[in-house]
């Protein structure tokens, strides 16, 4: 099924024309990994905040909950630049989270079925959007 847009789902374009896009996201949690992952998004390294900020991400949050016998990861931000393919790559390329936090965070991930064999979140598509 498509996407509906109107008064209170803002169309890709006119997310773009607003100054703000929002992304969101989520992934399986690895049960034996919750603490671990919980430990480090309370102390999320400032180098990878300092990132995030230069790639014009803000109100970055992340969320947990468990469904059934399983617990998920959702993650919101909203994007305030004009190129988020240079951004998000600029933030993959930065060499603290490729080499540092990315092999950890992954290691308390697992893809959800339908995420892209070269993905680890499964992304969401927006519904409605109230300011």
């Amino acid at each position: 099924m498509g996407a509906h847009y109107g008064p209170t789902n803002p169309s890709p374009e006119e997310q773009v024309a607003s100054g703000v896009r929002r992304f969101a996201s989520f992934v399986e949690l690895v049960p034996e990994q919750e603490q671990q992952y919980r430990k480090m998004h309370a102390e999320v390294w400032p180098q990878v905040v300092a990132a995030c900020k230069r790639a014009n991400m803000r109100n970055y949050c992340i969320w947990i909950q468990e469904i059934g016998d399983k617990k998920y990861v959702f993650r919101h931000f909203e994007y305030t630049g004009s190129d988020p393919e240079a951004d998000f790559a600029a933030v993959a390329e930065d060499p603290t989270i490729k080499e540092q936090w990315w092999p950890l965070t992954d290691g308390c991930m697992r893809p959800v079925p339908g995420t892209p064999a070269d993905e680890m979140w499964r992304e969401a598509d927006l519904a409605m959007h109230l300011p």
